[in-house]
């Protein structure tokens, strides 16, 4: 078994994942039509990952929310070719997705120090315009923040899974017994005994209909897209949002938790999974937990208790099955080395594939290049050989 100790990793306050933005490149600079002197270019608007920013302090830091370049120098006697303008940064957290009014995606930012161009500076004066300068490019931009991290805790709310975080790492999520106590995303870290950590995210509780953007809708989903694996976390006493709505056993609660990231977008339902059903300290648990095991592994025998448009297209297959209870702690401990052992097997899978592809590549460049016709120079060597 693998030892590890549980640290805090991240919190975020007063937590915002959207933000719009004014930004326009700089104006060139004069050219100078006697002499044919150009005028400088605009400086460029960027947008600049940094591991260590919040939206949230960018909105604090820049509360205005425009960003303009500089302007391009003019051309004068002294210097014919204008200077460029100053480039304007904007300071973004890793995880930020670009788009511009439209919702087109301008481009991602994926690690530390990725940058994108949103606003290009305008051109000099030059013979082309006259010697005119060009103004620079306007763009509203929206900035929408998809966190990164290691394992998503995917579940209906009240499931135990802000429990489960302070229980994995020393995060304080907000924790009672009513839906939506999680309002925010948490971060928290696993750190092993050989000083492997891993990211876990808690984020809002899903509902049914969270992919027509009800309950905590896209705002939590969103959030799924980057993380590596999903940790499914279930009631084994099953799930009432309120009184006016159905009550669901854990095993639908499965089903349907699975058909809202297949509705939202199928890709997030391939991710690799792990099931942690929860709250096993209950009374008939262990039967509850016979049960739900007998109908996962023959889930089609089960179908039928479901309206169609229920069902998703693909049933959710589980790398690790885990009985825990967040509160007494049992099963915790497995819960661990099951995510480690789940991470590793899938990071050794892709590094096997990627190897691969390269040797794979290796052997068709050789190929081509074994198949290419001799030059016209090896033809005529060889004749000279046979004279």
């Amino acid at each position: 078994m693998v030892r590890c100790s549980c640290v805090f990793f991240r919190k975020y306050g007063n937590f915002i994942d959207n933000l719009r933005l004014f930004t326009r490149g700089g104006s060139g600079g004069m050219g100078y039509p006697r002499l044919g002197g150009e005028g400088g270019k605009g400086g460029d608007v960027w947008v600049v990952a940094h591991n260590k920013m919040t939206l949230k302090q960018l909105k604090d830091k820049y509360p205005k929310k425009r960003f303009v370049a500089g302007e391009g120098a003019n051309s004068r006697v002294s210097a014919l070719k204008g200077s460029k303008g100053k480039d304007c940064e904007i300071p973004v957290p890793i995880g930020i997705s670009v788009t511009d009014e439209n919702g087109k995606i301008i481009g991602e930012l994926h690690k530390e120090k990725d940058r994108i161009l949103v606003a290009e500076g305008g051109l000099g004066g030059k013979l082309l315009t006259n010697f005119l300068p060009l103004k620079g490019q306007k763009r509203v931009i929206h900035l929408d923040l998809k966190l990164i991290a290691d394992i998503g805790l995917v579940g209906f709310p009240n499931a135990g899974k802000s429990s489960l975080l302070s229980q994995i790492s020393h995060a304080k999520p907000a924790i009672a017994d009513y839906a939506f106590t999680t309002l925010k995303p948490e971060l928290g870290k696993i750190m092993y005994n050989d000083f492997k950590q891993i990211s876990v995210a808690d984020l809002p509780g899903l509902i049914e209909g969270a992919h027509m953007n009800k309950g905590m809708g896209h705002k939590f989903l969103k959030h799924i897209e980057r993380t590596k694996q999903l940790l499914f976390v279930v009631d084994i006493s099953g799930f009432q949002l309120s009184s006016q709505t159905q009550y669901r056993t854990a095993f639908e609660t499965i089903i349907l938790l699975t058909k809202e990231l297949e509705l939202y977008n199928e890709e997030v339902q391939t991710k690799p999974a792990l099931l942690a059903v929860n709250k096993m300290d209950l009374p008939d648990a262990q039967d509850k937990f016979h049960v739900l095991m007998n109908q996962l592994q023959n889930p089609k025998d089960f179908l039928h208790l479901f309206g169609k448009k229920m069902i998703p297209e693909r049933i959710m297959e589980f790398q690790h099955i885990i009985p825990i209870s967040a509160i007494t702690g049992e099963g915790i401990d497995e819960l661990k080395n099951c995510i480690r052992k789940s991470l590793d097997e899938h990071a050794n899978r892709e590094n096997d594939a990627y190897h691969k592809k390269q040797l794979l590549n290796l052997q068709i460049s050789n190929a081509i290049s074994y198949s290419e016709p001799p030059s016209k120079n090896a033809l005529t060597n060889s004749k000279m050989d046979r004279i």
